[in-house]
């Protein structure tokens, strides 16, 4: 073969090659979910329900002793199972409550949720990748999505995620509501547009968890901020008055002196430090 023979043939391969990858990245066939999308409803788990109790949590009786006992402390003025207090971040799926705005960037291989609350971010493999042999455990876990066109028009229209590797600790919303210990929760999602609201999210999220007596689903919606967008910077440090000492929760007041937050609670104890003789 001549050198002009085979450099056509290589030309056509590699016009093959960048027509495969064109087809492979065309943003048409994926839904817009691009913008601000704010929360609809109260800020608990299930919005469909009252707080606390009200939410009905299919729990074991174990750990409905432990939501218990997290409701009891919080009525007395402590922070109960609830551990955002020290900063820690909310994590998966308390992350899907959106208690601040969240934007959604969708490439071929991965789509990115990032949350301004707590700088979480979620990375969700639609590469048809299979589940790791080992993966170290993430607050926001470790997601598998797949995209399904389910009414049959040739565009993705929703999001399938399952995610796993969940680190602890964490709880469904600010009453402390428990997941096992043992870290083999799974979450569930099924992501997808209003049929007939383009600017209105809905996930439908299902959890999986040892704490519960069967899998338990609740379905949540965010809505496309149409007005001007405005971001923040959310920094949890930067002014947290709640000071964990041992097992107990106390706050520094605006001079710097530490209080209690429960009534007759001990202060912290000094075993570290000199302690003055009468």
């Amino acid at each position: 073969m001549s050198r002009s023979s085979i450099g056509s043939i290589a030309l056509v391969v590699m016009l093959g090659v960048a027509i495969g990858g064109a087809q492979a990245h065309d943003e048409s066939k994926y839904p817009d979910w691009s913008g601000q999308w704010v929360r609809v409803g109260p800020g608990h788990f299930d919005p469909t329900k009252p707080p606390g109790r009200g939410q009905q949590p299919p729990l074991t009786p174990e750990y409905q002793a432990v939501f218990e006992a997290s409701l009891a402390d919080q009525a007395h003025g402590g922070q109960g199972n609830d551990p955002t207090i020290k900063c820690i971040p909310g994590g998966m799926p308390r992350a899907m409550i959106v208690t601040q705005p969240l934007e959604i960037v969708i490439l071929p291989k991965t789509t990115y949720v990032m949350l301004e609350l707590h700088s979480m971010l979620r990375r969700i493999y639609t590469d048809g990748r299979a589940w790791p042999a080992e993966v170290e455990p993430q607050f926001m876990g470790y997601a598998i999505g797949q995209w399904l066109d389910e009414d049959g028009d040739g565009k993705y229209d929703t999001l399938a995620v399952e995610t796993r590797h969940i680190k602890g600790p964490h709880s469904y919303d600010n009453s402390g509501l428990p997941f096992h210990r043992d870290g083999k929760l799974v979450v569930k999602e099924r992501i997808s547009l209003d049929k007939a609201n383009p600017d209105l999210l809905h996930n439908e999220i299902t959890v999986i968890d040892n704490a519960l007596t069967r899998p338990w689903t609740v379905k949540r919606s965010a809505k496309r901020e149409l007005k001007q967008v405005s971001w923040s910077e959310y920094i949890c440090n930067e002014d947290n008055h709640h000071v964990m000492i041992g097992k107990e929760n106390y706050m520094v007041n605006q001079d710097g002196y530490l209080m209690p937050v429960k009534k007759d609670q001990p202060p912290p104890d000094l075993r570290f430090f000199n302690q003055p003789r009468n």
